[in-house]
């Protein structure tokens, strides 16, 4: 399966969001309050609480964060 180009920037966000989300949820809990016998689910409904907020942020955040690396970098 393969998606149109033109919607290259939603899937980019879409996936960035959702690693960033599983990755820092998981660390957060971890040092917080340790793996233990309800991490999984625990981490599962942090994952999907935080991951709405974190996609359009970064679909909204992502072209001014390149306008800008394109600025200051050479």
């Amino acid at each position: 399966m393969r998606i149109p180009a033109r919607f290259a920037p939603v899937v980019f966000s879409a996936l960035l969001s959702a690693i960033m989300v599983c990755i820092v949820s998981a660390f957060v809990l971890i040092v917080s309050q340790g793996i233990h016998s309800g991490f999984p689910a625990q981490w599962l409904r942090s994952c999907l609480t935080t991951w709405p907020i974190a996609f359009p942020t970064v679909a909204i955040v992502a072209p001014w964060v390149r306008r800008l690396v394109g600025r200051i970098t050479v």
